[in-house]
């Protein structure tokens, strides 16, 4: 059985797509077509833009999920027997399995980009990536903290990524270290998502998604929040709307999707992320990427 697992936030790069629109008129038919539902150039930011203006939530978010349903649709082989995606990744995951039109995913994800864009600048915060130490101990370590400071990613074995204030991800990375992990590192993200601090963000993804039309999807999707299959669409729009404050159970997805018969992994993103946490998850080399 397959499983296709779609890459999140943080894969993007200058240039992403590209090679994509110049040989594909199929793709090209989705870059124009998302540049006049959006109203403004998306691709022209992916194709030529500033790295820094690219890496802002309200921009990545959109661009990811469309490169990546790009590689999905001009995939041939396209069948997947289950289906996840990482944070951002789950609503593209969902269109590729037919659960929401293209149309209503990219404005889920560029209103969901744009409100947890305004959520980070309300609050200076941060994420950071915990290495080899215990998750139980990572929680226990946040628990301490007066600032918020929270699990946000469980991604693999030895690797959980903490979010929080500025000040919180700091001292929780100190007394980490104190407590036995090899490092941790501040990532190059604009806030704390999947914590508290995007409840903001939750209220107004909420109401966007009353606009949406959901479908039955191809295939069980498995979703953040629970790390569970599910095909009932009440329950995956619930799920949908818990993930902005929620921690990504990604370990538990790939670890759940092996149990149910998943045998290839096939990731499907602007660069390679999550075929290496599939490794450490599973300890064998299934998974490849598109």
């Amino acid at each position: 059985m397959k499983a296709y697992i779609f890459t999140g936030q943080g894969s993007q790069f200058p240039g992403m797509g590209k090679e994509l629109y110049e040989t594909s008129e199929y793709a090209q038919e989705f870059f124009e077509r998302a540049d006049q539902l959006l109203g403004y150039p998306l691709t022209e930011m992916m194709f030529d833009g500033d790295p820094a203006v690219l890496r802002r939530t309200e921009n990545a978010q959109p661009a990811i999920f469309l490169h990546s349903l790009i590689i999905a649709k001009t995939t041939r082989e396209f069948k997947p027997d289950m289906i996840a995606g990482h944070s951002l990744g789950e609503i593209t995951a969902l269109v590729a399995a037919r659960a929401l039109s293209f149309g209503d995913g990219l404005r889920l994800v560029s209103q969901r980009g744009k409100a947890m864009q305004e959520a980070c600048d309300e609050t200076p915060s941060t994420m950071a990536a915990v290495l080899g130490l215990e998750d139980d101990i990572v929680a226990e370590v946040c628990a301490t903290i007066d600032e918020v400071v929270v699990p946000a990613n469980y991604n693999s074995p030895g690797q959980l990524v903490i979010s929080g204030t500025i000040e919180g991800i700091k001292e929780a990375s100190d007394k980490l270290v104190e407590a036995g992990a090899r490092r941790c590192i501040t990532l190059k993200v604009g806030g704390a998502f999947h914590s508290p601090l995007m409840e903001s963000a939750k209220i107004k993804f909420a109401d966007a998604l009353k606009d949406a039309k959901f479908r039955d999807p191809i295939c069980p999707i498995y979703q953040n929040v629970t790390a569970k299959p599910s095909m009932d669409l009440d329950e995956i729009q619930k799920n949908l709307i818990e993930q902005i404050t929620s921690p990504v159970k990604w370990r538990e997805i790939i670890e759940n999707m092996l149990e149910d018969g998943a045998r290839a992994f096939i990731e499907v993103g602007p660069k390679p992320v999550l075929s290496g946490m599939v490794k450490k998850i599973t300890g064998r080399e299934i998974a490849s990427h598109l």
